[in-house]
C-alpha cells in the first residue's frame, strides 16, 4: 500500500464518533463544542444513547460504527467503542483515508495492535491513541521540568498509583490492559526509554473474568525502576505519581492537577516527631500548573494533526508499546518470573514491512 492521506487544511473538519459509552459521551461533549470542527456522525448499537446524541448535536446516527465509517463523509473518526472492536474500526477508517483517534488501549492484544501500526505506516494515515494522561496539564508541566529544565539530572525511581472502585462498564479486559496501559506509557515517557524487563503480581477478587489488581515493576536500560500499583478494589479514586531523583522528588495528583517538588534534604540533622521518631524535612514548593481539561487538550492536538499533518504526540507505536508492556506484565504474573522485552522491539520494527 502507498501513502495517500493528506492533511485537511483550514476548513471545518467533519468528525465521526464510534461509541457512546462513558468516554464516548465525554468525546461527544468536547467535539460538539469545538469551534473548528463539526460532529457530523455518531454510531452506537444502543438506540436510546444514539437518539440522545443525535438530538443533542444534530449529527447523523448509525447503529453500526462500520456503516458510519463507510457511508459518512469524514475527515477523522474517534473510536470510543469497546477495546475488542478497535481493530476492525481502525482498519476500516485507515482504509478510507480517515484519521483516527482511538481510545486506549489501542487493542486488546499485541497482535491486533501490530495490525493497526502496520496499516498506519503503510498508508500514512495518522493514528493517535487516547492516552489522555499525557495531556493532563500537571503531567505536561512535569515533563517540561524534567526534559527541558532538567530539574532532576538523574531519575532514580517512579511510583505510580491508579486505584478506584470497579467500573461495571469494563468487561472485555482486566485492569492491566485497561488501566495500567496509562501508567506504563507515562513511566516510559518520563524515563525517555522503554523498559527491558518486567515483573508483576496480579489478583482477581471481584471481576468475573479478569484480574482486578496489579503490582508491577518496570526496569529501564538507564537503571530507572518504576513501581505500579493499579486496582479496581479501592473504594476511593486515587491517581498519583511520584518521581524521585538526585536533586529531589516530584509528587503529582492527576485528579487535582497538583504538582509539588521537594528538594533533597540534609539527612545529618533529623527532626524528632514526638521526641523520638526521626524525620527529615525538605523544602517543598507547590508548582504553578496551567488549567485545562486533558481530554479537550488531547482532541485539540489530534485535530492539529488532521489539519497540518505530522506525527501524533501519542501515536500508534506508543499505543502498541503500552499494550506490549502490559501484556508482558500479565505474562510475568502468570509465569511468576521476570519477563524480558528483548524481542518486542524487533516485532515493532517489522510491523508494516513488505
Amino acid at each position: 500500500m502507498t501513502a495517500f492521506w493528506h492533511p485537511a487544511g483550514d476548513r471545518e473538519l467533519r468528525i465521526g464518533l464510534a461509541g457512546l459509552g462513558s468516554m464516548g459521551r465525554n468525546h461527544l461533549r468536547v467535539i460538539a463544542g469545538h469551534p473548528t470542527a463539526r460532529l457530523v456522525a455518531v454510531a452506537d448499537p444502543v438506540a436510546e444513547a444514539l437518539a440522545a446524541a443525535t438530538a443533542q448535536t444534530g449529527a447523523a446516527g448509525f447503529s453500526e460504527p462500520l456503516a458510519m465509517i463507510a457511508e459518512a463523509e469524514l475527515d477523522a473518526v474517534v473510536i470510543a467503542a469497546p477495546t475488542t472492536a478497535h481493530l476492525p474500526l481502525a482498519l476500516a477508517a485507515i482504509g478510507r483515508g480517515i484519521a483516527v483517534l482511538v481510545e486506549k488501549p489501542l487493542a486488546p492484544t499485541v497482535e491486533e495492535a501490530l495490525e493497526i501500526v502496520a496499516a498506519s505506516r503503510a498508508t500514512g494515515v495518522p493514528v493517535q491513541v487516547g492516552h489522555v494522561e499525557r495531556f493532563n496539564p500537571a503531567v505536561r508541566e512535569l515533563g517540561r521540568l524534567l526534559h527541558d529544565e532538567r530539574w532532576l539530572s538523574t531519575v532514580y525511581a517512579i511510583t505510580s498509583r491508579r486505584a478506584g472502585p470497579f467500573p461495571a462498564r469494563i468487561r472485555d479486559v482486566g485492569v492491566t490492559i485497561d488501566l495500567a496501559t496509562h501508567d506504563v506509557d507515562i513511566c516510559s515517557w518520563i524515563a525517555g526509554e522503554r523498559p527491558v524487563r518486567v515483573h508483576a503480581e496480579t489478583a482477581q477478587r471481584i471481576h468475573g473474568e479478569h484480574e482486578d489488581l496489579l503490582f508491577g515493576l518496570l526496569h529501564f536500560p538507564s537503571g530507572v525502576v518504576a513501581q505500579l500499583d493499579v486496582d479496581w478494589l479501592t473504594p476511593a479514586k486515587r491517581r498519583q505519581l511520584v518521581v524521585v531523583g538526585e536533586e529531589g522528588m516530584f509528587e503529582l495528583d492527576y485528579l487535582t492537577q497538583r504538582l509539588t517538588f521537594t528538594r533533597a534534604t540534609d539527612t545529618t540533622n533529623p527532626r524528632l516527631i514526638g521526641g523520638y521518631a526521626p524525620t527529615f524535612e525538605g523544602e517543598v514548593a507547590e508548582l504553578a500548573v496551567p488549567t485545562g481539561e486533558p481530554l479537550a487538550l488531547e482532541v485539540d492536538a489530534f485535530l492539529r494533526i488532521v489539519r497540518e499533518g505530522g506525527r501524533p504526540e501519542v501515536d500508534a507505536e506508543d499505543g502498541l508499546w503500552a499494550v506490549g508492556i502490559a501484556t508482558a506484565l500479565l505474562d510475568a504474573a502468570a509465569r511468576r518470573e521476570v519477563v524480558t522485552l528483548d524481542g518486542f522491539a524487533a516485532r515493532l520494527g517489522s510491523a508494516g514491512a513488505a
